[in-house]
């Protein structure tokens, strides 16, 4: 099938490698010109693991092209993926200005049937907005709109984890789709069926539903997820006040199948490009329609609150003035596998540690280029600050020198590093760690102070007991 993919950022580069690889022809498009040339040039603009691979084979097969030509893209696909970016608005309402004028153009320049699909995470009723547009924009041209020249709105939201999206693409646990109980959303949807086939071999994956219901799950499930989260970090920082293991805790309730294991890891807060921003616009969806999402409120609240706990320990432990203090953060990115650094823990961390007069010393296997970026814009006021963040090469260079461990990111080859080198490489053997990667009382044995979340403080005494 002929497929366009306007966008090509993580959801757009994902959804169009994915396609192509399984023998589409796809068209990917985005007005920035440096990603097109990037991608033309055989890079990719951003890390996910896999993705680089699958593009280099459909681009060898000739089934996936990026360009500028707007023109050219709407004319390419029978079926348009609109996968911009739906950033949060001033008062944290999403920003639809680049999916309705993704909208405009297909209007613009369709040349026959589309099914334009909302793969941006989307609020409830911008497919109604989407199909205004693109009537506008058809009886501009003197053609009569939807049901005369031919067009459906679908709804059909991402559930990519950023580090495994393109496992999760072309390994999906459910396939959402919202279409319009019309003749041209019958059209629609043997499209949609006839292109997510190949994903429904072994078994039927499709969760077929009305546009509105479909455009509400993505948001319903990203605000679930987010809930978990802060709901343990809200009990974790309750454990630490009544000496409780946060750990022994999550598996004592996630051994319930009721409620499970995933995303009841306490930390130092989540990031990314999802559940912040769709916390909040789920938020002021129910504002607008007069109602209060009491609980996403206090998620959010917490969530806020989390990523100053780190933070909280250090001074603790070692005093509100840090001038002359130097920390080795481990980990920038908002999670493993990715260079993502939109809303992640490691920016408020270091910034508060910066503020108080500290060095930091930061280290990521992934993120080191894109956090030089965001930090550079963070601190863009903040020139003596600035000089005292150092961007190092290795894990271990970022030890050198400095008085404290922080870890922010719970990478791989951060959960069985060489203890002693760390202890000979920092002035104290102390170590903040945000997601929890070490037991306390191993680190008491190996003469470490160690911090962590909603986990107990352990010291040992000379016999090597627990005090």
């Amino acid at each position: 099938m002929k497929v366009t993919i306007v966008g090509t950022g993580y959801v757009g580069l994902v959804t169009g490698a994915c396609l192509a690889e399984i023998g589409n022809d796809v068209f990917c498009v985005d007005v920035d010109a440096r990603k097109i040339d990037i991608l033309n040039s055989g890079g990719v603009p951003i890390h996910e693991p896999g993705l680089q691979e699958m593009l280099r084979r459909c681009r060898a097969a000739g089934r996936i092209q990026f360009s500028t030509d707007v023109k050219a893209s709407v004319e390419h696909g029978d079926i348009q993926f609109i996968a911009v970016g739906t950033p949060p608005d001033e008062d944290g309402s999403a920003d639809l200005q680049y999916v309705l004028a993704a909208a405009r153009n297909i209007g613009r320049y369709s040349n026959g049937f589309k099914v334009i699909v909302d793969k941006s995470t989307v609020p409830v009723g911008t497919a109604l907005q989407v199909k205004r547009v693109v009537d506008e924009e058809l009886k501009a041209r003197g053609l009569e709109g939807a049901d005369k020249h031919g067009f459906s709105v679908v709804s059909n939201p991402e559930f990519l984890k950023e580090g495994a999206a393109v496992d999760d693409f072309m390994r999906p646990d459910r396939i959402v789709i919202g279409i319009d109980d019309d003749q041209a959303g019958n059209r629609a949807r043997e499209m949609m069926k006839r292109l997510y086939a190949p994903f429904n071999r072994n078994h039927e994956r499709t969760l077929y539903m009305d546009v509105r219901s479909a455009e509400f799950t993505k948001y319903a499930a990203n605000a679930m997820l987010a809930t978990r989260i802060s709901f343990m970090n809200d009990l974790s920082n309750l454990a630490d006040v009544v000496n409780a293991d946060i750990e022994s805790v999550r598996r004592g309730i996630g051994s319930d199948p009721r409620i499970g294991y995933h995303f009841l890891y306490a930390g130092c807060g989540y990031g990314g490009s999802c559940f912040p921003k769709d916390v909040q616009a789920l938020v002021q969806t129910a504002r607008e329609n007069g109602h209060r999402l009491r609980i996403l409120e206090a998620v959010e609240e917490v969530n806020d609150a989390q990523k100053e706990v780190l933070v909280n320990k250090i001074v603790k432990r070692m005093g509100e003035d840090l001038r002359g203090r130097t920390f080795a953060v481990w980990g920038l990115a908002f999670k493993p596998n990715t260079d993502d650094m939109r809303e992640a823990s490691s920016r408020r961390l270091i910034a508060s540690l910066l503020e108080r007069g500290a060095t930091v010393r930061a280290y990521d296997p992934v993120a080191m280029q894109e956090a030089q970026r965001v930090f550079a814009l963070d601190l863009a006021d903040r020139k003596s600050d600035m000089d005292r963040l150092h961007f190092v090469n290795t894990q271990q260079e970022a030890l050198t020198g400095s008085d404290a461990l922080v870890i922010v990111t719970e990478w791989k080859e951060f959960k069985s590093p060489d203890f002693g080198h760390l202890k000979s490489e920092l002035k104290m053997p102390v170590i903040f760690d945000g997601r929890n990667l070490y037991e306390p009382e191993t680190m008491a044995e190996l003469g470490i102070d160690y911090f962590a979340i909603g986990r107990p403080h352990v010291e040992l005494d000379g016999n090597g007991s627990r005090q």
